[in-house]
């Protein structure tokens, strides 16, 4: 597996200013969570700084990629290809870096989610949202939140994400919803 200098080194080249102090963000705040709940905080820092590795490229590099290495899209994301950064990265994760599966599937699922995410997946998520580096109104509370119960913390989210694209009378993915309901689920028992 590539060391974290390595893959410092290359996304500071390959990133603008913004969204590599973004993902050295996620990366110190994967590193913390978990610690918390006792993880690798190695795997998850190294996840951290590699989940937006194909954030930026272009909707034309995304599909060219997607297409070149059998990447399945779906509706919503022929939609909205930037979601696609998410799969394309967790395939460049496997491929150039030699991420395991565990670290490969927390960057696919660190946008849209999924209702089987693991305690990796679940802190890269929210790791994402809640950096240092994020400033929007109740941030705080999620970061707070985020130390006692991931999931609650990702119900939060989740939430205010879903309100948000029905708000802007965006496509819900059923995946983001999926994960929700079985948090809820969870809660209730």
């Amino acid at each position: 597996m590539e060391s974290i200098e390595n893959i410092q080194k290359e996304l500071r080249e390959k990133l603008s200013e913004k969204r590599y102090k973004h993902s050295l963000g996620v990366m110190k705040k994967a590193g913390e969570l978990s610690k918390i709940y006792k993880i690798d905080a190695d795997i998850a820092e190294l996840t951290g700084l590699a989940h937006d590795i194909a954030k930026e490229m272009t909707n034309e590099e995304k599909l060219e990629y997607a297409q070149k290495h059998h990447i399945e899209i779906d509706e919503i994301e022929k939609s909205n290809i930037g979601l696609l950064h998410a799969k394309i990265g967790a395939d460049i994760a496997k491929n150039k870096y030699g991420f395991s599966e565990k670290m490969q599937n927390a960057i696919k699922y660190h946008t849209v989610t999924n209702s089987d995410m693991d305690l990796l997946a679940k802190i890269i998520f929210v790791s994402d949202k809640i950096e240092e580096n994020r400033e929007y109104e109740g941030v705080q509370e999620l970061r707070r939140l985020a130390e006692i119960d991931i999931d609650e913390c990702m119900l939060k989210i989740l939430d205010y994400t879903i309100k948000e694209n029905i708000d802007k009378e965006k496509l819900l993915y059923l995946d983001s919803i999926k994960t929700r309901n079985k948090i809820i689920m969870k809660k209730s028992k």
